[in-house]
């Protein structure tokens, strides 16, 4: 057999290697193509009528309603604050209890437990637990009325300012533990070679940490970072539990503005607010990439 003969025997092998696998992969992506990307393309047809049934073209229309409506506004800004809050928080201290319980602790796998624990809790058993703490007659209220004497007054937290405080920390329970298991995995894996150099050169533990930890954790803390930021997106379900469609005005959240538009039918809004939300999470995700990028390429390398 000459070697052109060989050759188109090959290629007709490998085409139909690549025919049998496309057979395989075809259920798959008629399923994304079906949950996926369809309803995304009708996402963006909606947004850019006036309503879905008679379907005239307004373009942008909706989406200079939706950015000039006080309430989508009130949601953005309280969205904002709650993840700029929440979600340093999370990664830093899931981080920081990760390095705590590297070390020889007592009672290590307890406190991993505990931790741990806030994940097997039902949801609606975690918005009671939360009833029970910060209700205006609540366990809160209690402790700190031995501050009355000084001028401390009860607080009804979940109709006050101090609400996204509450969530915020609602938020915390929930997450340290996933994001600390994370780390730790992380941490586990840094070459134990390099850091018995570091030791040898007499590096105290804050440059090790810096220079060396830091820079393998980079992955892992960009992970970590989408992840909580994703949480965050999706705490309306803790507070629709806690406060019903329309909380105090510093937890009404971007998803509390979806839903209502939602009820009433209101499918075009909802459309363009979606679409402005997911431009901006991509361009949040984007930098995040990026910054991981400059500071672990030296690792990768």
């Amino acid at each position: 057999m000459t070697k052109s003969a060989k050759r188109r025997k090959k290629s007709k092998s490998v085409r139909r290697i690549q025919w049998r696998s496309g057979w395989y992969i075809a259920p798959s992506l008629l399923g994304v193509g079906m949950f996926f990307l369809l309803p995304f393309l009708v996402v963006i047809v909606y947004s850019m009528v006036d309503n879905p049934i008679s379907m005239n073209f307004v373009f942008l229309d909706n989406f200079k309603s939706v950015i000039n409506n006080t309430a989508f506004r009130t949601a953005v800004r309280n969205t904002a604050t709650f993840s700029a809050l929440a979600v340093p928080l999370a990664v830093v201290l899931s981080l920081m209890l990760a390095i705590v319980l590297e070390s020889k602790l007592p009672f290590r796998s307890q406190f991993r437990t505990f931790f741990l624990s806030p994940m097997m809790v039902p949801v609606a058993s975690i918005v009671l637990i939360w009833q029970v703490l910060f209700h205006y007659n609540g366990a809160v209220n209690d402790i700190l009325a031995v501050f009355e004497p000084f001028g401390w007054e009860k607080v009804d937290w979940m109709k006050s300012n101090l609400s996204i405080i509450v969530i915020v920390i609602l938020f915390l329970w929930k997450n340290l533990g996933y994001n600390m298991i994370l780390f730790m995995a992380a941490l586990s894996s840094i070459p134990k070679d390099i850091l018995e150099v570091a030791r040898l050169e007499s590096a105290t533990p804050l440059q090790t940490f810096f220079y060396i930890k830091l820079r393998y954790l980079s992955s892992t803390i960009l992970f970590v970072t989408i992840m909580s930021l994703i949480s965050s997106f999706k705490i309306f379900r803790e507070i629709y539990l806690l406060t019903t469609d329309y909380p105090y005005d510093s937890i009404y959240m971007l998803q509390h503005y979806m839903n209502n538009k939602f009820k009433n039918l209101d499918y075009q809004t909802l459309s363009a607010a979606a679409i402005l939300m997911s431009l901006v999470m991509i361009v949040i995700i984007g930098i995040l990439f990026l910054v991981e990028n400059h500071f672990g390429k030296d690792v990768e390398g």
